[in-house]
Parts: C-alpha cells; sequence; structure tokens
C-alpha cells in the first residue's frame, strides 16, 4: 500500500475520512445527532449520493445508527471502535512505510521527540 494524498482519494473515501475524524475528535460523541445528508453535502461540496454512499458504509458498520424520520445518530461505543480499527490500520499499514521512508532518510525517532 502506498501513501496517497487526501485529494488521490475517492470523495467518498474522503468523506468517511471527514467523518471519522470528527468522531474521533469528540466533534460528535456516542449519541449525538450527525448532519443530514443534505447538510454535510452542501458543507463539503459534494453530491448527497456520494455523501449517503459515506454514511451507508458507517451505518454498515454499526458505527451510525438511522432513526427513521429523525437522523443519523454515532452509535453507542463508535468513538472508541473507530480509534481501535484506525491504530491498527496505522500500525499495520502506515507506520511501516513511514519507517522505512525514516530509514532511507537517516532519521532518528528520537530526534522526532526531542523537536515535538
Amino acid at each position: 500500500m502506498t501513501l496517497r494524498s487526501f485529494h488521490e482519494k475517492p470523495v467518498y473515501v474522503r468523506l468517511r475520512e471527514v467523518i471519522a475524524d470528527a468522531i474521533l475528535a469528540g466533534r460528535y460523541g456516542d449519541g449525538d445527532s450527525l448532519p443530514s445528508v443534505r447538510a454535510l453535502a452542501a458543507e463539503q461540496g459534494a453530491n448527497p449520493l456520494t455523501v449517503a454512499k459515506a454514511y451507508q458504509g458507517f451505518q454498515d458498520e454499526g458505527l451510525i445508527v438511522v432513526k427513521r424520520g429523525v437522523g443519523m445518530f454515532v452509535a453507542p461505543g463508535a468513538q472508541a471502535r473507530l480509534r481501535s480499527s484506525q491504530r491498527n490500520d496505522f500500525i499495520s499499514n502506515e507506520w511501516p512505510e513511514i519507517r522505512d521512508r525514516m530509514a532511507r532518510l537517516g532519521i532518528d525517532p528520537a530526534e522526532l521527540f526531542q523537536r515535538a
């Protein structure tokens, strides 16, 4: 897997990242209402069908619950589950590439912590 910039990813994937980041950052907590498909589409400049596809993926994973006639809500435990899955993905897929690039560039991890 190669690291790709945010803009090279399909729109629905970018929207999923926006939603996931908002949940992880606590802007939407467990049980909180999410923006409607139309509202998020307008905010992000995306097609409502694309937003619906992004939301559907979260619903399929049990991270979003739909209450008909009311809206979409963050499922209980969604933040913890997202954090765990993204952490595992980072360690398994992203970190090896970062570690290898650091080695090629001669960057010592301790040097990074000194600058932080």
